[in-house]
């Protein structure tokens, strides 16, 4: 459906600038619109490069793991379905630690990984689990310390102050994380006293 939706407003744009003799107009956004795209696509392979660097020597350092160690006590209070030592714990942690360090990308991966593994935890079932509702909801709104990616987009648009944003960023990650945890929590509550 969103493919038909893309597709349809080209055509239409298309079929008015050719109505409106901009087409010339058309043409050249495009191409200028690309060349913007790689250029800010290698600012960001350079920043994600960098921070990823940053974050195995931190891993290497055990950093991390005394990171991970610290916050265990309250992802165990939000996960308490996950048994503390199962890998699944170990992937949650490290994805959160990946997001608050802005490295979005690389969190993925190990997203995946923790749903799988609470996937396994669930029996297998297609109906997602407590831990896995609440896991989606606190890494859709993360608290991010570092926003490396909007940092090297501002940098790629020679923005004369590109980390004005990490103030900005924390308080707004940090309300939206606790939001989410709070309607994650009220939900669960609720569903609970219907005894579903």
């Amino acid at each position: 459906m969103v493919n038909i939706i893309w597709v349809s407003l080209t055509v239409i744009g298309l079929v008015f600038a050719m109505c409106n003799g901009t087409l010339q107009d058309v043409n050249e956004a495009v191409f200028k619109g690309a060349k913007e795209a790689i250029t800010i696509s290698f600012g960001l392979m350079s920043v994600l490069v960098f921070w990823l660097g940053l974050m195995k020597i931190a891993e290497q350092s055990g950093l991390l793991d005394i990171f991970s160690r610290m916050c265990r006590p309250f992802i165990s209070k939000l996960f308490p379905d996950i048994p503390p030592d199962h890998p699944a714990m170990g992937y949650i942690l490290s994805n959160l630690m990946a997001n608050f360090f802005g490295l979005g990308n690389a969190a993925t991966p190990l997203g995946i990984k923790a749903m799988e593994q609470m996937k396994k935890l669930n029996g297998n079932r297609s109906e997602a689990s407590r831990s896995m509702i609440t896991f989606l909801a606190v890494n859709t709104s993360c608290i991010t310390l570092i926003p490396t990616t909007v940092i090297a987009v501002r940098m790629a648009y020679s923005s004369k102050t590109p980390t004005d944003i990490v103030g900005p960023s924390i308080l707004a990650t940090l309300i939206s994380g606790i939001g989410a945890i709070i309607i994650d929590r009220y939900f669960y509550y609720r569903r609970k006293k219907k005894g579903r």
